[in-house]
């Protein structure tokens, strides 16, 4: 199934929203990865779900381009509109075949996606914002809502039916200012729980590891990152570490980002961001310049324990411990 669409509208001018209550369907919005957002580079990732909490199957057109079926409300505190990024005019404005397929919500189920905020609102100052979706059954088109079928049509069809947005959620959004740089140029990371500066301290390998796999408990990705010799990880990769050797500093730097949020999403090195639901420092052996600790870690999978035994790599720089590499043995379930 296709749609031709060679003009659209801004949003701005689309019709109310039909309240979703009647249907029982519940639109919300979440932050995909709550963390410290900065301007420049960051990601903004928001999961917006569909909930059918009524006795009828839902049904609605989502396209493979997403920007034609959500879009997001962005607002200052004084509320002005913040203005659609350039990349979302850009897709909507040109004339093209947007192709999308029928999905349906059962009774009782969930759909969810991910969007990254940036691509739909020109975020270019630090501050505090409100943020509000709208998801468009129809594709942005405008049907009237029909009337004389009483007993034919269910709620949740009528309200897919009339192509008007449902609204999620408001979500408050605070963006800083660009990232504080060390005198090595490197950005400095704060921690989300005290907003204070992250420094690496003189702790011992089996500290170190610890300290790690607390943060990964938590979900506290800063802090996750915060021993980690970003570079040396990426250079355990034979095609990464000649990419890294060609590239300019500004190029490292747009690297090591990439690399921690494919960390961060589990597409790459998925054994280090598994979260423990337990874990056992079992032996920490180190010289002057080199050491490695072996940690047994404990995760849940289903009704069961699954045991992994993890093999951390460190090497000491300037009296810091930082990682360096890894590797994992698959000890079974219990």
């Amino acid at each position: 199934m296709l749609l031709t669409i060679l003009a659209l509208s801004t949003l701005s001018g689309a019709p109310g929203d039909l309240s979703s209550h009647d249907a029982g369907i519940s639109f919300s919005i979440r932050y995909f990865d709550k963390r410290i957002y900065y301007l420049e580079h960051d990601p903004i990732f928001v999961q917006v779900t569909l909930t059918n909490n009524g006795p009828y199957p839902f049904r609605f057109k989502l396209a493979d381009e997403r920007a034609f079926s959500v879009d997001f409300d962005v607002r200052t505190n004084s509320n002005r509109a913040v203005a659609a990024a350039d990349l979302l005019l850009r897709r909507r404005s040109r004339s093209q075949q947007v192709f999308f397929r029928e999905v349906s919500v059962e009774a009782g189920e969930s759909f969810s996606f991910v969007e990254d905020l940036k691509e739909y609102a020109a975020l270019t100052q630090s501050g505090t914002y409100v943020v509000q979706a709208r998801i468009y059954p129809e594709l942005f088109q405008t049907t009237e809502v029909r009337n004389g079928d009483n007993g034919n049509i269910h709620p949740g069809a009528t309200l897919a039916a009339t192509g008007r947005p449902l609204e999620s959620n408001r979500l408050t959004l605070n963006i800083r200012p660009s990232l504080i740089r060390g005198p090595d140029g490197i950005p400095l990371e704060l921690d989300v729980e005290t907003n204070a500066v992250l420094v690496r301290e003189k702790l011992s390998p089996d500290d170190v590891i610890t300290y790690l796999l607390t943060a990964r408990q938590k979900s506290q990705w800063e802090k996750f990152f915060l021993y980690l010799d970003l570079e040396a990880m990426l250079s355990r990769d034979a095609y990464r570490r000649r990419q890294w050797n060609a590239e300019s500093e500004e190029g490292r730097q747009r690297m090591i980002a990439r690399y921690k949020q494919d960390l961060q999403n589990s597409v790459i090195d998925g054994d280090i961001s598994l979260i423990p639901m337990d874990f056992t420092i079992e032996r920490t052996v180190y010289n002057a310049q080199t050491g490695t600790v072996t940690a047994l870690e404990f995760f849940r999978v289903g009704n069961y324990t699954e045991r992994k035994r993890y093999t951390w790599y460190l090497e000491k720089k300037d009296d810091i411990w930082t990682i360096v590499d890894y590797s994992v043995v698959n000890l079974g379930t219990e």
